[in-house]
């Protein structure tokens, strides 16, 4: 129980935080069921006494009754239910997803703070389940397993408390069994369906990862013949799934069940007892009958209850997966790199580089130094290790052995913002959003004027396409860029790079996508811009040493190994 609390407490606190929405949530789910069971009181004695008026009546005895006072308060519950239940449903649904942008947020917060090697770990797919799924999950916290128990069990008190004013004993057998009943369909069902319903999370989780690896190992499946023997094993997985969703169902089923049991026989009981008090003359009749319906309504209370309480073993495996991002997530750095007039000097002393779980270094004893304000180029072939490099010299992974330093501090160590501040990386993968160019640009510098955006533009050569385009720079380049062709969309990162100030600039295949005048052009442009900076190009081969005007530094990137070739070779093909 005690590990339980510790890893749905964070979790709880993020809820609590806005614990006045919550007070207001349940206050307006518990005017709704009591406005309602007020309806169904209320409307039970009045429709009685009018009966046993109008029979007194038809009898010949004389008979008052005020209609006026019991129909206003008919009128008053069934317009208090109908508003009170579109302002709860208006107000917590509002709750709910400001909860779930908290909640995603702090995902979101743990995930940048994860360096490559750890988010290597799993897939992309894996980390937005985090993201979504998971989280959605969580929202049976709030929604769910606080809300309608806690107003519910006031509910309870409140009405049998109500019978209780005339019918004391009556009252209290009612309060009695439906909080034995409220504490069978909410504790007692937690327990019930804790261990299935932790299993569906976790099944959910290993059916996704099943049929995406079969998605994206299709080729390889097929040319090892082993297509059937995969889908065998996604459909045992299916199968397990199945089954266990199969006992929710049928746990749920029974909870359904035994609240309607229980409420029934309760109503009977009740019945069944008024009608002796009645016959003693120890009240009357309408109110026997306004308790017995009320009784009845008090079901619409345990409705949702069983289902929701099968479900917190689901919460809490989504609460527990999403506790480990916190657990690998490592100090906050402090450092911060100091200003410089001419870059920050780059060095590493017998740096290696292994990620978890395999067999080889990806580097091995790499040392070199470039002073500060002088470029370099470094050269490999795919799967060298050149994104490790340059991973290790953006603080986002840290050495298996040896020292990085820049300017003096490990990047790893230096603050998100300082990096940010100080260092760039054009990677090969270009990242768009769903907007316009102008905003994928103003990512980079959101006080950017136009006239600067025009500027870049016209530095990576994309001035002229984007003065052709109806909207210029409120043209949308659509979802991760599809809009734009690979070398426009590789540009309009490049772009975004020259809108920053930054002492070290590592540019991971800048010409990538783009003609030879193309790229003659933006190879000025870079000249100019990068006067100042430590620069390091990482590309593949050389080809064509103009496009990289003063470097001084070429070193050669094969099977781990930092190798120096002079620049006289410079221009020579790997092999």
């Amino acid at each position: 129980m005690k590990q339980l609390y510790r890893d749905i407490k964070p979790w709880l606190l993020i809820l609590l935080r806005r614990r006045l929405r919550f007070f207001v949530g349940a206050l307006l789910v518990w005017i709704t069921l009591l406005a309602g069971l007020s309806l169904l009181g209320l409307s039970g004695w009045f429709i009685t006494a009018c009966a046993l008026a109008g029979i007194a009546l038809a009898a010949g005895l004389p008979a008052t009754l005020d209609i006026y006072v019991p129909g206003g308060g008919i009128r008053f519950f069934a317009l208090l239910r109908t508003v009170a239940r579109y302002a709860e449903r208006l107000y917590n649904h509002n709750t709910v997803l400001t909860l779930l942008a908290d909640l995603r947020y702090r995902v979101f917060s743990d995930l940048t703070r994860l360096d490559e090697a750890a988010l290597k770990r799993r897939r992309a797919s894996e980390w937005l389940s985090r993201l979504t799924s998971d989280i959605d999950t969580l929202d049976n916290l709030y929604l769910r397993l606080l809300i309608p128990p806690v107003a519910g069990l006031l509910s309870i008190l409140v009405i049998s408390g109500f019978i209780a004013i005339w019918l004391p004993l009556l009252g209290s057998l009612i309060a009695a069994v439906l909080s034995v009943l409220w504490l069978v369909v909410t504790l007692g069902y937690a327990w019930l369906g804790f261990g299935n319903s932790y299993q569906q999370v976790n099944d959910q989780d290993e059916l996704r990862r099943l049929v995406l690896d079969q998605v994206q190992a299709s080729a390889e499946l097929m040319s090892y013949q082993t297509n059937d023997w995969y889908r065998m094993r996604v459909n045992q997985h299916e199968d397990q799934a199945l089954s266990n969703q199969r006992q929710l169902a049928y746990k749920s089923a029974i909870g359904n069940a035994l609240v309607l049991a229980v409420t029934g026989l309760l109503v009977v009981g009740v019945l069944w007892l008024g009608s002796f008090t009645v016959a003693a003359g120890q009240v009357a009749g309408p109110i026997v009958v306004m308790a017995v319906i009320a009784v009845l309504g008090i079901n619409e209370v345990f409705t949702s209850l069983p289902n929701a309480f099968l479900k917190a073993g689901a919460s809490y495996g989504a609460a527990r997966r999403l506790n480990t991002l916190t657990t690998v997530v490592s100090e906050l750095p402090s450092m911060t790199l100091p200003d410089a007039s001419r870059g920050h000097p780059v060095a590493f002393n017998n740096v290696s580089f292994r990620y978890p779980d395999t067999a080889y270094s990806v580097l091995s004893d790499i040392t070199f130094h470039l002073p500060a304000g002088e470029r370099a180029v470094i050269t490999g072939i795919s799967g060298a290790g050149k994104s490790t490099l340059a991973n290790l010299i953006m603080g986002r992974i840290s050495a298996s052995q040896g020292e990085v330093y820049v300017a003096s501090c490990a990047p790893s160590g230096v603050t998100v913002e300082s990096r940010a501040k100080h260092f760039t990386l054009l990677t090969q993968q270009v990242d768009l959003f769903d907007g316009s160019l102008a905003a994928n640009l103003r990512i980079a510098k959101p006080e950017a004027s136009d006239d600067q955006l025009w500027e870049v533009l016209s530095q990576v050569a994309l001035d002229d396409w984007a003065k052709q385009q109806p909207k210029q720079l409120k043209t949308q380049v659509g979802e991760k860029g599809q809009q734009l062709s690979g070398g426009q969309a590789r540009r309009v990162a490049l772009a975004r790079v020259l809108l920053r100030d930054p002492a070290v600039v590592l540019l991971d295949e800048p010409f990538a996508g783009v003609d030879a005048l193309t790229a003659m052009h933006i190879a000025n442009s870079l000249d100019r811009w990068l006067i100042g900076r430590t620069v390091i190009y990482f590309v593949h081969q050389v080809e064509e040493p103009a496009l990289l005007p003063g470097v001084n530094y070429h070193w050669r990137l094969a099977e781990g190994k930092l190798n120096t070739d002079t620049l006289d070779n410079i221009g020579n093909n790997l092999s």
